[in-house]
């Protein structure tokens, strides 16, 4: 992946630049020593580095704003960075940014259970969300994997999901309001504590803008409240075809589980090893949870594994417990750091019709055995929302390579079967070449014109979204 050439103009002037910003916020904000920025010069795509030219960690809205104040006058591009749990390169820096990070920004704002929402500073980790409003009997809805470290700023800037969004939604359903910065210092209003907003859909625009048009500091957020009960029932087959067709049956059917989740064979060995869940030895495991009433999760479950047995499982097993339902959920959310403990492995996210998850996942692997890498596949089914973990070595020469070409080749066959490139992981820096396979140039500019409006100079977030020619070039203009 291509960066760009460091801009040395602003190199020479690191000084003065770290002078300005450690007149605005405190000493221990402004991290300008090299051994120490290279905590920043990557997010959880770890194929790639750049220690940043400096990184600050205000505690503020007012304290951001100075910062982009600063930086704007100065013609220092900024990379926003929440948690730095992006899996596209997405809080990336180059080597002439200022690195602003919201670690600081933690604080609940308001809670309202009246009128289901709580304000907080982006900041603030996702499942903390939560457990800021659980003892009242509420929840937030939207549940990455990595909701124990991501932030809030992540959500919002990726528009994330989760394994429980087939029902709730993902970020922008969830969204109630935010307050931004925009590159020149300025403080925006966006929505509030309330459905829908008069105007344009700004806040929709916000939400999934991967910190190209301002940096989100507070977040109003709707709260729901708790479900009566839920229940998982865990399904195995022998194959990931018959799999996906009984994903496709299960929604054509009309039932809406609050979760569909899939795993296959390399999956399920790594997490058994990994988390003991008691998972079956199959090749293809599904996770379907249905909640409600203990009337409603009978009815749910009964038309669920009616549907299921039409497909010959090798194991169809209800829950019994909460302590069953734990585990069953410790080994899903255990996937992808048991597969870590295999391999390097790169992540995707392209999103697909789910009536083309059959011919995907065999298509999937027949392009694993072309390039000679493993594939591990662990998604949220029901949403079509893939997630194809390609396994390589990183001290092999010339394997990142060919598993960024693989990668490319899934992503693009996403497309090509009515779907798109990103689900919740965002472009970043991982897909922003493949942008042209989804979009045509009118497309891409624009959108391009809208970042214009938002950030004239190009400042915010540089190298990622959009091909990295279009993106120089416009901020050389």
């Amino acid at each position: 992946m291509e960066m760009p050439a460091p801009d040395q103009k602003i190199l020479s002037r690191k000084d003065a630049v770290v002078r300005r910003l450690q007149a605005v916020l405190p000493q221990d904000a402004v991290i300008h020593d090299p051994a120490e920025t290279r905590a920043y010069e990557c997010d959880a795509l770890t194929a790639y580095r750049c220690p940043p030219l400096a990184a600050v960690l205000p505690a503020s809205t007012e304290e951001v704003a100075a910062v982009l104040r600063i930086c704007h006058e100065e013609g220092v591009p900024v990379v926003p960075r929440g948690a730095g749990t992006s899996l596209a390169g997405g809080a990336l820096p180059t080597a002439d940014c200022v690195i602003l990070g919201v670690a600081r920004m933690t604080e609940v704002l308001e809670t309202d259970y009246a009128n289901r929402f709580i304000r907080v500073q982006t900041g603030r980790t996702n499942l903390s969300v939560s457990g800021a409003v659980e003892e009242e009997g509420f929840f937030y809805a939207p549940d990455p994997s990595s909701q124990l470290a991501c932030a809030i700023a992540g959500n919002v800037a990726m528009n994330s999901g989760g394994a429980h969004c087939l029902k709730y939604g993902v970020t922008t359903n969830n969204l109630l309001g935010v307050t931004m910065v925009l590159m020149d210092g300025t403080v925006v209003e966006l929505g509030g504590a309330h459905l829908d907003a008069a105007g344009y859909d700004l806040l929709g625009l916000v939400c999934g803008s991967e910190g190209q048009l301002g940096v989100v500091t507070e977040a109003t957020l709707r709260i729901l409240r708790k479900p009566e009960g839920a229940r998982p029932v865990l399904i195995g087959f022998d194959s990931n075809e018959v799999a996906g067709h009984c994903v496709s049956d299960i929604i054509k059917a009309g039932v809406l589980p609050v979760a569909i989740e899939f795993m296959d064979r390399p999956c399920i060995r790594a997490t058994e090893a990994f988390a003991h869940a008691g998972y079956p030895d199959c090749e293809a495991l599904l996770i379907v949870e249905v909640e409600g009433s203990e009337a409603e999760i009978d009815a749910q479950l009964g038309m669920i594994s009616q549907i299921a047995r039409k497909h010959d499982p090798v194991e169809l097993r209800e829950s019994g417990s909460e302590e069953e339902s734990a585990r069953i959920w410790l080994g899903r959310k255990s996937a992808f750091g048991a597969m870590g403990q295999i391999n390097d492995y790169m992540c995707l996210d392209g999103t697909i019709p789910v009536s083309a998850l059959p011919m995907v996942l065999r298509r999937i692997g027949e392009m694993s055995r072309e390039f000679g890498l493993d594939v591990g596949n662990v998604f949220h089914a029901g949403d079509g929302n893939m997630h194809p973990l390609i396994l390589y070595d990183a001290n092999k020469p010339g394997d990142l390579e060919l598993c960024e070409r693989f990668g490319a080749e899934i992503l693009k066959l996403c497309v090509e079967v009515g779907g798109c490139l990103t689900g919740e992981h965002g472009v970043g820096i991982e897909k922003r070449d493949l942008m042209v396979h989804q979009y045509g140039a009118e497309d891409l500019e624009i959108q391009m014109a809208v970042k214009d409006v938002f950030d004239p100079h190009w400042l915010l977030n540089p190298a990622k979204v959009f091909p990295l020619q279009a993106s120089q070039g416009r901020r050389a203009a």
